[in-house]
């Protein structure tokens, strides 16, 4: 296969209409915590302001500043994440890291869409940018004050 093959596969349809539509892509006004994560191989930025409610996504938004395949990650992710808890996040997050790194499974409902990022798994230096979103949100779960 030659590269402009790998590349026409890698920036598929699906994933070129996720990054071209990313929900809760405005920051929220007041949130109970905000976290940014930076890629330093590549620059991508992704910013998360959430808000919880026992313990779960009540309110989220996001600026994302990342690649096609950075943004189609963070689309998914903003797809299912309000109601989710940080346990729900993170394991999610970490079967993503498994299916680019180490050729395992995408991750199960409702973030099995993740699979669309598989042919991402030869291309290394996208994995940081696939993963910023979740990694965002994950730091900001962590900055919500514990009285939440």
């Amino acid at each position: 296969m030659s590269g402009d093959d790998d590349l026409i596969k890698l920036y598929s349809q699906r994933i070129l209409a996720l990054a071209a539509d990313i929900p809760l892509a405005a920051r929220l006004d007041a949130p109970q915590a905000s976290a940014r994560r930076r890629s330093p191989l590549c620059g991508s930025t992704v910013t998360v302001d959430l808000s919880l409610e026992d313990g779960r996504v009540a309110a989220f938004g996001q600026d994302v500043r990342a690649c096609a395949l950075g943004q189609a990650s963070a689309s998914i992710l903003a797809r299912h994440v309000v109601g989710a808890s940080r346990a729900e996040i993170a394991e999610a997050r970490a079967a993503l890291a498994a299916m680019l790194k180490a050729g395992g499974p995408p991750p199960g409902a409702p973030f099995e869409e993740l699979a669309v990022l598989q042919p991402a798994r030869e291309y290394k230096n996208r994995h940081a940018s696939i993963l910023l979103a979740w990694d965002a949100t994950l730091a900001a779960f962590d900055e919500v004050p514990a009285a939440a």
